[in-house]
């Protein structure tokens, strides 16, 4: 198998590392090679962070370059259109639709662009747009977006629930374990 490339986008403390580590663990359980490189920005000051996960037969090196990302997951709409240059060409976006606001829109120096979901679908891209805050919510905590993006992800894999489920058991701590198979749950089965 050729290898297929992931990055997943957010901004500090937003739990894309666990949802890294846990796409991570599921493919390696599929019998990939994976490497998976975690690329920390001002993560403590809400900054970007990003994460590569690479996975094939065999994959050499961790980094993926512009138009090589066969999916983007991303946690804010505007980390989405910030790094869509690496998605290749009939790649898939998942994206949170919602916005937090970067430094230069807080001190007043920018706005947030509007319709930024509307734009990207104006380029031609294939865009899995969804509001996982408010799911996440539903599930019964705010915390949840990454696995609520996870569970968004899943219908692009040919890998069935339960082993999503197998993966979630092993790296959530048990006290999150319901509200994290909801949010997964609720991420699936979205109609949006």
């Amino acid at each position: 198998m050729e290898t297929k490339n992931i990055i997943i986008v957010g901004v500090g403390g937003q739990g894309s590392l666990l949802a890294s580590k846990i796409l991570g663990d599921l493919l390696l359980r599929e019998g990939y090679d994976v490497k998976v490189s975690e690329v920390h920005g001002m993560s403590q000051r809400g900054g970007s962070v990003i994460t590569y996960v690479r996975f094939g037969d065999k994959v050499y090196s961790p980094l993926v370059d512009e138009g090589e990302a066969d999916y983007i997951v991303s946690f804010e709409i505007l980390e989405t259109a910030r790094w869509l240059a690496y998605l290749k060409p009939g790649g898939q976006i998942v994206t949170n639709t919602q916005q937090i606001d970067p430094m230069p829109v807080i001190t007043g120096a920018a706005e947030y662009p509007a319709g930024l979901v509307e734009k990207i679908k104006g380029k031609g891209v294939k865009i899995d747009a969804m509001d996982c805050l408010s799911l996440a919510k539903e599930a019964g905590s705010v915390k949840a977006v990454n696995i609520v993006l996870l569970g968004r992800l899943s219908h692009y894999f040919d890998i069935a629930e339960e082993k999503w489920q197998e993966v979630l058991t092993a790296n959530v701590p048990p006290k999150f374990l319901e509200i994290n198979r909801k949010a997964f749950k609720l991420g699936k089965n979205h109609k949006g």
